[in-house]
């Protein structure tokens, strides 16, 4: 084979790869739910950000990462928290902010707005059987962590699609960030688990064609 064709195949050669789309995932600032980690999804309350929360978003506003970039647009889900921390980022870096409402939180049931130990007191079984199986829904719901992922295989498809050759921010919850992690890496739902994401927490996916790379995950520097 001729040298030049050899060198055209190398690894540096990006003549032939297609678009990347740089996605840039926020989990959402505090409400006055987070402190005490209480379960917050779809349910009662809807709960917008506290003054901590507020503080938290104008400090990612303000990063590195985020103004070094160039947003094509930023995405959020429907909750009001999520809203809010995208108006704050729409304010600071003049991007045009649309609702996707694939972002949204899971169902958390009749777990909404108690702590882990609430629900260990009043549903020991429930919890017991959702700990064990990624099929099993908390109690009164219907969403499992398993269809999570499966939505949120639907999401990245969309967005490495879209936004192919562009940069996106999309604010979120925090078992959406997880999902979208978990089905870049392949991993099955039960990963989910085990993954910690701080309020505010910026994680970073990109899409090739039909590849996922995570290049940053659960990273609070701006809040230092």
């Amino acid at each position: 084979m001729a040298r030049a064709e050899l060198a055209g195949r190398g690894w540096s050669s990006a003549r032939d790869a297609p678009p990347t789309a740089d996605v840039v995932l926020l989990r959402h600032g505090d409400t006055r739910l987070t402190p005490e980690r209480r379960f917050s999804g779809v349910g009662r309350g809807d709960p917008g950000l506290s003054a901590t929360g507020r503080d938290q978003v104008r400090r990612a506003a303000g990063s590195a990462l985020l103004r070094g970039g160039t947003f094509t647009e930023i995405l959020t889900s429907p909750m009001t928290r999520c809203q809010e921390t995208a108006g704050i980022l729409a304010a600071a870096l003049g991007v045009p902010v649309s609702v996707d409402r694939d972002l949204r939180e899971m169902d958390f049931g009749r777990w909404e707005e108690l702590t882990f130990d609430e629900v260990q007191d009043r549903y020991p079984e429930d919890l017991r059987r959702w700990q064990q199986s990624t099929s099993v829904p908390p109690t009164g719901s219907t969403e499992t962590f398993a269809a999570l992922l499966d939505r949120m295989g639907t999401v990245a498809e969309r967005l490495g699609s879209r936004y192919a050759g562009a940069s996106v921010l999309a604010v979120t919850h925090i078992t959406p960030v997880k999902g979208l992690v978990a089905h870049a890496l392949g991993a099955p739902p039960s990963a989910l688990f085990h993954m910690e994401l701080s309020s505010a927490c910026f994680t970073r996916i990109s899409y090739t064609g039909g590849d996922a790379s995570v290049r940053l995950l659960n990273d609070t520097s701006h809040l230092d």
